[in-house]
Formats: structure tokens, C-alpha cells, sequence
């Protein structure tokens, strides 16, 4: 009877004790990043070419680059296209290899473009839909830890979730002293969208400026489950809670995790670009910090496994709200044009050491204040380069592209190797028929390396490897 009672009761403690913490989980730096990080826009032209097209611009691109590249455009166009992202994540854990993959197909982009007749120079304006990021990813791991920590331990440290599932006394003691089989998995989903609205003129001869306006909407869900199983039979003759005796031979810990946000918010971007002879151009944006703002729902869900015995599942719900707000982005590129072949580079300055998070409801102004001073401390000033080229065939007009690029990771950690950057190769190809209908396709291999902490610092880490790839087809019809 003794140890029904006891189980009776951790119950309606669980019901006092939940108010008594928050988030097991902070809002930190991964969150901040995750939005303030660009993305790889929506047009297959720039994409083609290394998405080196702020010196360029003279399309639908002009929505994510450069909106002074929208004064550029002669006629009505409309341009629609879709996009295949796929994400691979290689993870070494404990010397066990596993391999884990999530993709995602969209709509991503549908432009309205309309220049006004004018006496001189040219006056545009445009509205556009754009899928601006991809927040797809993946991970799973399995390995056997044999050092004396675990995920148990490191909860009981700050939370009762162990207590509510017989893992340790009611002194939160515990005698699970790790030794166990570790694995888990994550999936993320979601994507950042952009309603914007645009204006460009030529202010001067073969000077234009323009400015886009974008409306900011996505979401992302992440659903992570852990494991912690005593393969081995390290406790099977130990009870996890002395004052109960069903707790003898424990078996398997799982916590899963699921939280979504609902994203929204603003920003403003301004361009100018110069031609020089219709052989080049010049360019330079400067992307005013955008504000996110994050509502978030955050569920946790737990039980444990004993050999004659398995506890009800733990539950946990929270939501919050918070913004994020990112740094500005200058950027400036040029292209050049001879014979049919165009080069073009850019080159861009986050100072991402700006990122903050503002504005919170329902975390504590110290957690804010913590996560703040650890984008200070951890983070850096980083320069994305670009590079590309277009060769358009003769007589055929088709178009061949290829393109290079970089973003250097924004850890301070991570500047003395370029491992941990993301580097891009990209190709497309494109046809015009009579001048009139357009189509372009573009396809962009990622790389770049990674790691994470199930709990603690190194004693339960995972070793990412991970690939990107993208494909984006795009329409369009010029009246």
C-alpha cells in the first residue's frame, strides 16, 4: 500500500510544482540565429549565380537583393515559381554513425510588376510574395555514453521532472549515475515568408533607387525525442526511488519536446544601382534590422520505465512571446558584361553581435537579459561573399550560370576554421522564348559542419555533418 500511496502523491505534486519553474528550455543564441541569419531568397536567376545579384537585379530577384533593380524593368511582368528543399544531417555520436534527411515544396514566389509610363527615366512598382527561408532540418543519433553522466542527472539539477517519474527520492536524490544508451531524433519544419511592396525610380541618368517594404510571416516546429535505455543492466537490481520498490530494474527515460512558433513582423530595405555604358552595374543595399515577433507554445511530455512497473506520462504546456530583432546588412556588388557573359560579386557586413531578443511575456527580463549578453559575448562580425556568372549561347539564347558562396559562421568560436561555414555551389540554366515567356531553374549544394549538446558542455555531443540542397523553377511572362 505504501507504494501506492507514494505514487498517488508525487501526482498532485507534480500539479503544485509545475508553477514552480519555467521553460526547461531558455529562449538563446540557435533561436536568435535561426531568424537573424539570411536565407537563400526565391529566384532561380540569382540562385544560378551564386545568388551574387545585388550588381544586377533587373528581375524578380529585385525582392530579395536589390529593390533599386525594379526601375530596371520595361513592361508588365508577372513571375511565379516553386522550390525543393531538402536537408541531410551525417551526425557522429560516440563513435556510432547515424544519417537523417527532411525536406519540404512550396510555392515560393509570385511577383506583380508594373512601370508607369514616364517622360524621362522610368517609374515602377511591384508587389510580391517570396519564401525568403527554408527552417527544414534533421538530426538523429545513437550511442552508448559510458561516462557517469545522463540527461536524468543533468534535469534533476533544476527541475522535478525525475521526481514525478520515480527516478529520484523525495530528497531529489538519485541514483542513476549514467552508463546508458543515449539516442534521439529531431525534425524542424517551417519556412519564413515575405509580403513586399516596392517602389523604384531612375533619379538620375542611369541612377536608380528603390525601396521594398516586407511584411513578415512563418512558422517553425521542432520535435525532438531522447532516450536514455540501461541496455547494459547497470540498475537492474537498483531501485531509482528507495521508498518505492517497483522502481527496481529501470529501463528506458523519454522526454519528448515539441515546440511551434508563430512568426511575425516587418522590415525595410533600400538600394541604389548605378549603370555604367549598359556593360555594368553597381549596387548597394542596406537591410534595416528586421523585428520578429515570436509566439511560442512549448510542450513537454515524459515517462520512465521500470521492469515490472512504467509511471504516467509527465506533461508540461507553456506559451510565451518575445521579439527578435536582427542587425543591419550592407551589402555592394557589382556585375559586368562582355560578349555575353556576365560576371557579377557582392559582398555583405552582419555585425551579429546586434541580434537581441526584446519585448518578452512570459520569460523573466534576466532571461532575456542573459540570452542578450550571450550574443555579446559569443558572437562576431562576419562578411558573406558572393560570386557568379551567366554565359547566354548564341543564336540559342540559352542561358548557362554557375556561382560560389560563402557565409562564415557567426561564432567567434568557430573563426580560426572554415568548417563550421557555409559554403554553396550553384548552377542554373534559362531560356527566353520570343522575348515574351521565361523559365529558369537553379540547383545550390550546400555544406558545412555542426555540433550540439544534449545536456552539459562536451560529455554528450553530437558531430553534425550537413547538406543543403535546393532546387527553385521560376516563370515568367512579359506583356
Amino acid at each position: 500500500m505504501k507504494s501506492l500511496y507514494s505514487y498517488s502523491s508525487k501526482l498532485l505534486t507534480l500539479i503544485f510544482l509545475t508553477f514552480l519553474y519555467s521553460n526547461i528550455y531558455a529562449q538563446g543564441i540557435t533561436d536568435a540565429l535561426r531568424l537573424g541569419e539570411p536565407g537563400l531568397g526565391s529566384d532561380a536567376r540569382a540562385l544560378g549565380m551564386g545568388n551574387s545579384y545585388i550588381g544586377l537585379s533587373d528581375d524578380a530577384g529585385a525582392a530579395f537583393f536589390n529593390p533599386a533593380g525594379w526601375a530596371l524593368i520595361k513592361s508588365l511582368n508577372i513571375t511565379g515559381g516553386l522550390s525543393y528543399d531538402n536537408n541531410t544531417n551525417n551526425t557522429t555520436f560516440l563513435n556510432q554513425y547515424s544519417n537523417y534527411s527532411n525536406s519540404a515544396t512550396r510555392l515560393n514566389n509570385l511577383s506583380f510588376v508594373l512601370p508607369f509610363p514616364t517622360t524621362r527615366g522610368s517609374l515602377v512598382f511591384a508587389i510580391s510574395y517570396n519564401t525568403t527561408k527554408d527552417l527544414t532540418g534533421a538530426l538523429k543519433f545513437n550511442g552508448y555514453n559510458s561516462g557517469d553522466s545522463s540527461y536524468i542527472q543533468d534535469l534533476n539539477s533544476y527541475s522535478n521532472i525525475p521526481y514525478n517519474l520515480f527516478l529520484a527520492d523525495s530528497n531529489y536524490n538519485t541514483n542513476i549515475k549514467g552508463k546508458l544508451n543515449q539516442s534521439g531524433n529531431i525534425l524542424s519544419s517551417g519556412s519564413l515568408h515575405n509580403w513586399t511592396f516596392s517602389g523604384a525610380i531612375e533619379a538620375y541618368k542611369n541612377l536608380f533607387i528603390g525601396l521594398n517594404l516586407n511584411i513578415i510571416s512563418g512558422t517553425y516546429s521542432n520535435n525532438n525525442d531522447y532516450y536514455e535505455d540501461d541496455f547494459n543492466g547497470i540498475y537492474s537490481s537498483t531501485p531509482t526511488d528507495p521508498s518505492t520498490p517497483q522502481t527496481i530494474g529501470f529501463q528506458e527515460f523519454h522526454i519528448g519536446q515539441l515546440i511551434n512558433w508563430d512568426i511575425s513582423g516587418w522590415d525595410v530595405k533600400f538600394g541604389m544601382l548605378y549603370q555604367i555604358q549598359n556593360k555594368a552595374r553597381v549596387g548597394l543595399t542596406i537591410q534595416f534590422p528586421k523585428t520578429y515577433t515570436v509566439k511560442e507554445t512549448y510542450n513537454v511530455d515524459a515517462e520512465s520505465s521500470f521492469k515490472n512497473f512504467q509511471t504516467s506520462p509527465y506533461n508540461y504546456n507553456d506559451k510565451v512571446q518575445y521579439d527578435i530583432v536582427t542587425p543591419f546588412e550592407i551589402a555592394g556588388g557589382a556585375s559586368y558584361n562582355i560578349a555575353g557573359l556576365i560576371l557579377s560579386g557582392q559582398a555583405t557586413l552582419i555585425d551579429y553581435t546586434q541580434l537581441q531578443f526584446q519585448n518578452p511575456d512570459g520569460l523573466s527580463t534576466q532571461d532575456v537579459q542573459t540570452a542578450n549578453k550571450d550574443i555579446k559575448n559569443q558572437l562576431r562580425s562576419v562578411i558573406n561573399y558572393n560570386i557568379g556568372a551567366e554565359y547566354t549561347i548564341p543564336e540559342i539564347g540559352i542561358r548557362l550560370r554557375a556561382g560560389y558562396f560563402v557565409m562564415p559562421s557567426p561564432y567567434q568560436s568557430d573563426a580560426s576554421t572554415s568548417s563550421y561555414d557555409k559554403k554553396y555551389i550553384t548552377g542554373g540554366i534559362g531560356y527566353i522564348a520570343d522575348g515574351a515567356f521565361g523559365i529558369d531553374l537553379a540547383y545550390a549544394h550546400g555544406t558545412w559542419n555542426d555540433y550540439g549538446d544534449n545536456y552539459g558542455v562536451n560529455i554528450s555531443r553530437t558531430f553534425q555533418s550537413l547538406k543543403s540542397d535546393t532546387f527553385i523553377l521560376s516563370m515568367t511572362y512579359r506583356f
